[in-house]
């Protein structure tokens, strides 16, 4: 198999379980140097180590994607460890579902918090290192070096979905910022593009009835989806299954990836056709 993404750095965030593990897994076999972050520290560890027992590179860093501080201190992980950064996955999110007339001010900011502020402040974050980078070799004579970013969005942000206003609204304000940010950075050789999931088998789409929790500033916050909803939403997808983390993140590596050299400002939905 060829290898796409030899020598570049990349920081997936959420990818401790589910389809940020996926991703990193599989771009460590396409040669990625692969820093792994995640809230909870044994499932970042456990994909760091598991990708170095494969014989790729991996570090583990440990953190709340939401804390203000912790964008930076991820970035700086990540550049003084492999020197460099190619690449950012914004992959890491929730749901707290709600309707609307019953949502509370937490859950919805919580979601915003997340899902918009999050990267941008990861892209902010990474500024120095990709459009500041990038500008130098400009000015050097030198063609930027290629470096793209992925923010991972939903099939609720693009068609909407009952009981989900707040993480719809947050995902659509995901592809507002992956627009700007390509309009903004491409003159830099850096891309930005969204990957729109559909109903992929993670814990967020395990029945609900598992009890499955996140914390969320020490409330208890359910996962998953009725167990009664489970057994209909196939006969919604053209495909008539689930997709599986690694088909989610094939999706993340082709944006990635020199294949998709050309394309910036797209929102790719990977959804085996669930929403058209």
């Amino acid at each position: 198999m060829a290898t796409l993404l030899e020598n570049q750095v990349a920081i997936i965030t959420g990818s401790g379980r589910g389809i940020g593990a996926a991703t990193a897994k599989l771009f460590a076999v396409h040669g990625a140097k692969v820093v792994v972050s995640d809230r909870d520290v044994d499932p970042a560890n456990e994909v760091a180590e598991a990708i170095r027992a494969a014989g790729g590179e991996a570090i583990a860093i440990a953190g709340d994607i939401t804390d203000p501080a912790f964008p930076d201190l991820l970035v700086k992980a990540a550049v003084d460890a492999f020197g460099k950064l190619h690449i950012l996955v914004n992959n890491a999110g929730f749901t707290w579902d709600g309707v609307i007339h019953k949502m509370t001010d937490e859950q919805w900011q919580a979601m915003l918090d997340v899902h918009n502020t999050a990267p941008f402040r990861m892209i902010r974050a990474a500024a120095p290192y990709m459009r500041e980078a990038a500008k130098d070799e400009k000015a050097a004579g030198r063609k930027p070096e290629p470096r793209c970013i992925v923010n991972v969005s939903s099939t609720s942000g693009i068609h909407g979905n009952a009981g989900q206003v707040n993480y719809a609204t947050a995902k659509m304000g995901l592809v507002g910022l992956t627009k700007t940010i390509a309009k903004e950075w491409g003159s830099f050789n850096i891309r930005c593009n969204a990957v729109v999931f559909g109903v992929v088998d993670t814990r967020l789409t395990q029945p609900k009835e598992r009890g499955e929790q996140i914390d969320v500033h020490g409330q208890k916050v359910p996962l998953g989806v009725p167990e009664q909803m489970l057994s209909f939403i196939p006969m919604l997808i053209p495909l008539g299954r689930f997709g599986t983390p690694e088909e989610a993140a094939a999706g993340i590596l082709l944006m990635a990836c020199p294949l998709a050299a050309y394309v910036t400002g797209h929102v790719l939905e990977v959804t085996g056709g669930f929403g058209i």
